[in-house]
């Protein structure tokens, strides 16, 4: 949460934005308003993985949507299955005129297999191909298309598998969640409430690597990967963690985004939701964690807000959106609270050092 504030009171603020997700929104929201904010929180997911790699690692990722939607089949297969019962096929399949049920099915009858693989399929995933692309030293725009490139073929072979994957239509109509009625609204809470605790544990996470000696490696590697690699470090190795770790937490987010919303289809996980995903940390402001969380939040709730208010016009609005916050404040909206910090709330102390003191002055903060 930065902007010179003490560890204790980055606590406390968390504790009190905990206290208002898990306590106030239940109590104050409708079900149907509660569901929405559970599925931004499953978008500011995405965007805390996001703003790892592409804020602090340098890696722009505008392929995101492949992991999210590796999470969120993996989930929906695991839904479908326990909603058909043993020995069944889920209703898609029966449409489709399959007779029996894909090998690659099978494992995720398995709640365990299931879970896991959502997230562990993405870093897997995430990992072989850091180890090829990193490798070869690629970066840049030429990262962020293949990237991009790589999404749209795994939005068409989704596409192309209607007996398989649902096809075009995804996997629909999941109603149940671990055996419980997702259209109870005791059930609908108590999955918002677990949403929360997620975003919670990997904001955490995250904070933790970017703080730690090993968020410092990356972000030099960002900044000097030439410099970085002379100094006896390996930026593939340091790269491909980040990218798999971003990776990973798109696949929670994913997994959780099927029993809330109740479908996963290619419409979710191609080139268009990839290119928002990387606006939502673009407007929050990169680099700052708490940043990327606000703009996940605040561009889908002026999407929702600005399609109900003028439902033919909306997208331009949302435009000028971007416009506006681009141009007022071009590092993101959490770039307006360091803006304000520094020129309001800093120290006199601070303001008469030299420009370049301590380890901002480091060509290689390592």
């Amino acid at each position: 949460m930065g902007g010179g504030l003490t560890p204790w009171k980055r606590r406390a603020i968390f504790l009190a934005v905990g206290f208002v997700f898990i306590v106030v929104a239940p109590a104050a929201l409708s079900t149907f308003r509660l569901a929405l904010l559970g599925k931004y929180l499953c978008f500011a997911i995405i965007a805390v993985g996001i703003d790892l790699a592409w804020g602090y690692g340098g890696m722009l990722t505008i392929g995101q949507g492949l992991f999210f939607g590796l999470g969120g089949y993996s989930m929906g297969m695991f839904l479908k299955l326990q909603e058909a019962g043993p020995g069944n096929l889920p209703d898609f399949m029966t449409w489709s005129g399959v007779e029996a049920l894909p090998a690659m099915w099978k494992p995720f009858s398995n709640p365990v297999v299931a879970l896991t693989g959502a997230v562990l399929i993405p870093m897997t995933v995430a990992a072989a191909l850091g180890a090829l692309i990193f490798r070869r030293r690629v970066r840049g725009a030429y990262f962020a298309i293949l990237t991009q490139a790589l999404t749209l073929a795994f939005a068409i072979l989704l596409v192309g598998q209607q007996g398989i994957t649902g096809g075009t239509n995804g996997l629909t109509n999941v109603t149940t969640f671990m055996g419980y009625d997702l259209n109870d609204p005791i059930n609908q809470r108590s999955l918002y409430v677990l949403i929360v605790l997620c975003l919670g544990a990997v904001y955490l996470l995250a904070r933790q690597v970017v703080e730690s000696r090993y968020g410092r490696v990356l972000m030099a590697v960002r900044d000097r990967e030439d410099r970085v690699r002379f100094l006896g470090y390996n930026p593939t190795t340091i790269k491909i963690i980040a990218f798999s770790i971003s990776a990973g937490m798109a696949g929670l987010a994913g997994a959780l985004f099927v029993p809330v919303v109740g479908i996963i289809s290619p419409a979710l996980v191609g080139i268009v939701p990839s290119i928002e995903m990387v606006i939502w940390v673009a407007l929050g402001g990169r680099g700052t964690l708490i940043g990327a969380v606000v703009g996940a939040l605040l561009v889908n709730y002026a999407k929702t807000t600005l399609s109900e208010a003028y439902p033919s016009g909306w997208l331009y609005f949302q435009g000028l959106l971007f416009v506006v916050v681009m141009a007022f404040a071009p590092k993101g909206v959490a770039g307006l609270w360091k803006m304000y910090n520094e020129r309001f709330r800093r120290p006199k102390s601070a303001a008469s050092e030299p420009v370049g003191h301590g380890a901002e002055a480091l060509d290689v903060p390592v």
